[in-house]
């Protein structure tokens, strides 16, 4: 065979080196190694249903431009929260398409982690600047699910006397996107919110209204005066969000000026393809106030050991683990690459750019409508930014647009819809008018020129400056902007440094060639609301793709939809819900949730309107079964299902994992399985055989999706047949069960750009080689347990003493015997070139390890190395060899700044803080901060960039 197999290229290490591990290990071959790992009782008898051989790369790289060409590239006007713009080529090219960007993570380690952190504060900077509020988070999943916490944050913001008074009701303005209604409908009816949908100048409160959303620009384009509105919400003790498009901010009032408490939206407009629905970066920004209530990631300013500005996620960056059921929300993945993205965008353009691009939209929005009226047209929209509705025969003008290759979106056969955009220009605004005219028997008048009308009313006209913050000044040409994405990119570890040995984040590789179609056109470019014949080629894929996922998982019927692994565990808590609905049973809202269950279970679980369980775990760290019996029993007429993760939160394969289905299943519940480690299952056994009857799975860790920085995640659920008629649907594009649930996220098909990602990822391994993977993830695992055992101890094991695919590493007592905490070791890591494992999670004072199958024998005895020198340097602390305060673990990391300074004052030289080991003289990471006061960042919030500059 002249081409290569890339199953080959995925796995890190060789059969050389696989024989030494197995050897370490103490296992003759890998077979012998998983018959110890994984029960028999739930091994797969016969391969899965999938090609044994995976497609060579280029064998790929031209199927996924064949499916490409399928989809058609007509020029979308149809907007509704998607808008053509043109991504500039410095940031496709250096970010979007630059692993050191796309493969790093959640920035969690912040010391290592400031190149991102900078541009998710400048992205924040800028929502706060163009929207008037206070603080922004970093981003959210999308426009219609950022709406959703918006107005789960305006119930629990309620007062007191609100909640005795039980208000419960929601004003929706109905001239709001129907996707952003549907979610709305969704996340409200398990808090018991009733939704009022009216218009809001006719709308009279009632006292019983918790909060109202009104879209900025409205729906069909008109832009209305809500000033008086806010004043009446404001009067009677209710919150207002608004839904706001960012790129109009730059022409219209900002809402924080006209009384907004939130406010929500995309920024797809800067610079994000559309991509058939996403990923894109939503906002949150609210008032100072509000701060605590704010769900996902906020971005804060701090300062580090020696007094230098250091970034840090602040306040609750990981409420999850903490609060559990009681997290203000269930997000943990987010969007931060395209946030990073459409950060980058406004520093390239700056204010004076931002605003010619919305002056470019409405100028031919505006001259478009004169001539439309000439045409005998009337408008419905009178006041409008880049978006304009038409009362016209729709059948006739949907016929002469798509003759000119032209979509627009049709509200209903009497209504037209028209949005333009950075892309419009004057031959396409002649084609919009020749198309028109056609529908109205006459003859098109051409336009010649198209000038930088405007036509906004004066009352919500913006008069405040935006963007005033050196960073959206300073790098306008592609040689500034390219040198200062680099410079923040070598601020941090990813995938292109080093093992990235995260527990429970599978931080593996993504195939550069499974990228490579993101950047196409075919893909990129195409409106989610298209007709159906202009997207075939993304529903070949989605069909294909969401069959192989059925396969390997073992269930009937798939939704891709979910936008995030949390979103993933939502949606199928909300299928599960729906289901005893249909059956009259829907009482049953007990779910139980092992003790050791990732934060976001009893989250999710929250946010689905059930009542969370918690069940103990033994001293061995598997599910408690006895307990486990006595709560399902306990609970039968009222238990609506279980979330277990498989294997376990703890890294190991519970032997008695269908005794615990069993279980559930004889008292009336249901079996939800969370996909975040079936990375050990793929190939080798599967939720369905199992007996679950939901699950959902993170692409973004199993299926190479990479992980962006903190998102985009994919999240698709996979069911059983008797659930699949629930599964959710869309208000604008065929999807979802016959019974399905209404959206979960703002696009029919979720995040579907980046399907290809998996799609490919599937198609290149095959079934030998996703089984391949799935069992060096487990060597991996196995032979770092096998050579830190000694050293530190393995808090869970199975009963045959192995691991997953990943394992707890013990430091408990390292406070003790060292004066040295968790925290210390993964910042010394940080000396040797590593990202720390997991901290702390799900154990305290530990570091969980996930490998991969993707790192070689040499990156992992790297890895060893270092771990293991830094326990002899604990051991020095102990034996007085080193200061108990001032010594290179406690004082980790050590940057360059002063390691080069003429002044050292610690004990121990230059070359032990930032060279400990020979190799790491060869390719050295110096952090750009050590370490960082935490306390201080909170205490002292600030979450903009102009503090990096010298403001206050």
């Amino acid at each position: 065979m002249s081409q290569d197999q890339y199953a080959g290229r995925h796995v890190g290490s060789d059969e050389r080196a696989l024989s030494q591990m197995l050897s370490a290990i103490g296992v003759r071959s890998v077979d012998e190694l998983i018959g110890q790992v994984v029960p028999s009782t739930i091994r797969l008898k016969k391969p899965l249903a999938l090609p044994r051989e995976g497609m060579s790369e280029c064998e790929f790289a031209a199927h996924i431009r064949e499916i490409g060409r399928k989809n058609k590239l007509y020029r979308s006007l149809i907007g509704m929260g998607y808008y053509g713009t043109a991504s500039p080529a410095v940031i496709l090219r250096n970010v979007f398409e630059n692993p050191a960007w796309y493969t790093s993570y959640t920035p969690y380690q912040a010391e290592i982690s400031q190149g991102r952190l900078e541009a998710l504060l400048n992205f924040q900077t800028a929502v706060v600047s163009m929207t008037g509020m206070e603080v922004s988070n970093c981003s959210l999943l999308d426009e219609a699910t950022a709406t959703a916490e918006a107005m789960a944050m305006m119930f629990a913001l309620r007062s007191r006397e609100a909640v005795r008074e039980g208000r419960n009701v929601l004003f929706v303005d109905e001239n709001i996107f129907p996707q952003t209604l549907d979610v709305l409908l969704t996340r409200s009816e398990p808090f018991g919110i009733e939704i009022v949908s009216d218009r809001f100048d006719c709308y009279e409160f009632t006292g019983s209204e918790f909060g109202a959303i009104v879209q900025y620009p409205a729906a069909d384009g008109e832009v209305r005066d809500y000033d008086d509105f806010a004043a009446a919400a404001h009067s009677r003790g209710v919150l207002v969000t608004a839904v706001a498009d960012m790129l109009s901010l730059a022409l219209l009032k900002a809402p924080g000026e006209w009384g907004a408490d939130i406010v929500t939206g995309s920024t797809q407009r800067f610079g994000i393809p559309m991509g058939f629905g996403g990923p894109h970066a939503a906002y949150l920004a609210t008032k100072d106030a509000f701060k605590r209530n704010m769900p996902g990631r906020i971005i804060g300013v701090s300062v580090d050991r020696l007094g230098n500005k250091a970034l840090r996620m602040a306040l609750q960056m990981r409420e999850q683990h903490i609060k559990r059921e009681r997290a203000t929300s269930n997000i943990c993945t987010a969007q931060a690459l395209l946030a990073t993205m459409a950060g980058f965008f406004a520093v390239y353009h700056g204010a004076e750019g931002i605003r010619r691009i919305a002056l470019h939209a409405h100028s031919h929005a505006v001259v478009v409508a004169d001539m439309l009226e000439k045409l005998g047209y009337e408008l419905k929209t009178k006041n409008f930014f880049d978006t304009i509705e038409v009362a016209a025969d729709a059948a006739k003008v949907r016929e002469a647009a798509l003759a000119r290759r032209l979509n627009f979106f049709y509200p209903d056969e009497g209504r037209v819809r028209l949005s333009f955009d950075e892309l419009s220009t004057l031959a396409e605004a002649n084609a919009v008018i020749a198309a028109f005219a056609e529908a109205a028997g006459k003859k098109a008048p051409a336009l010649k020129t198209i000038g930088g009308q405007d036509r906004l009313p004066v009352g919500v006209r913006r008069s405040s400056a935006y963007l005033t913050e050196p960073v959206f000044r300073n790098y306008r040409s592609e040689t500034e902007l390219m040198r200062y994405v680099k410079k923040l990119e070598r601020r941090d570890i990813s995938l292109v440094d080093s093992m990235i040995s995260l527990g429970s984040c599978t931080m593996k590789l993504t195939p550069a060639v499974a990228m490579m179609p993101l950047s196409l056109s075919e893909f990129a470019d195409i409106h989610p609301f298209v007709p159906a014949d202009q997207a075939e080629g993304y529903r070949e894929l989605i069909d294909a793709l969401s069959k192989d996922l059925a396969t390997i998982t073992g269930m009937a019927a798939v939704s891709l939809q979910p936008n995030s692994g949390a979103s993933g565990e939502y949606t199928g808590l909300m299928v599960i819900r729906a289901y005893y609905q249909s059956r009259g049973q829907g009482y049953r809202n007990v779910a139980l949730i092992p003790a050791s269950a990732h934060g976001t279970n009893p989250a999710s679980a929250a946010m689905a309107g059930m009542r969370t369980v918690t069940v103990a775990c033994d001293e061995r760290g598997n599910i408690d079964v006895d307990d486990l019996k006595a709560k399902a029993t306990q609970y039968a007429s009222e238990l609506c299902c279980i979330m277990v993760t498989y294997p376990s939160t703890h890294g190991v394969f519970e032997s008695r994992i269908r005794e615990i289905v069993d279980i559930v299943h004889d008292n009336g519940g249901q079996v939800y399985m969370d996909g975040a480690n079936m990375n050990a299952q793929v190939g080798l056994t599967n939720p369905g055989y199992i007996g679950a009857d939901v699950c959902h799975l993170n692409l973004h860790k199993t299926f190479a999706i990479p992980h962006g920085g903190g998102g985009p995640g994919v999240g698709p659920i996979c069911v059983a047949a008797h659930l699949a008629e629930f599964l959710p649907g869309h208000s604008l594009a065929e999807t979802g069960g016959r019974s399905g649930i209404t959206a979960v996220a703002a696009a029919p098909f979720g995040s579907a750009l980046v399907l290809p990602i998996t799609y490919g990822y599937i198609k290149m391994l095959g079934e030998s080689g996703l089984r391949r993977a799935t069992e060096m993830a487990i060597v991996n695992a196995n032979y770092l347990a096998a050579a830190l055992k000694d050293e530190f101890g393995i808090v869970y094991t199975g009963e045959t003493g192995r691991v997953g695919h990943e394992m707890i590493l013990d430091l408990r007592d390292f406070r003790k015997l060292y004066g040295v905490e968790c925290a210390d070791i993964a910042r010394r890591l940080m000396d040797y070139g590593f990202h720390a494992p997991t901290l702390s999670f799900p154990v305290h004072e530990t570091l969980m390890i996930e490998p991969t199958e993707s790192e070689s024998l040499a990156e992992l005895d790297r890895f060893v190395e270092s771990l293991v020198a830094i326990k002899r340097e604990c051991e020095q602390i102990r034996d007085g060899e080193a200061d108990a305060e001032d010594n290179p673990v406690k004082m980790a990391p050590h940057t360059a700044q002063e390691a080069c300074a003429d002044t050292w004052t610690h004990p121990y030289g230059r070359e032990r803080a930032v060279f400990p080991l020979p190799w790491i003289q060869a390719n050295k990471f110096f952090p750009y901060v050590t370490k960082i006061d935490g306390g201080y960042g909170d205490r002292n919030l600030c979450c903009t960039c102009g503090t990096l500059y010298g403001g206050e």
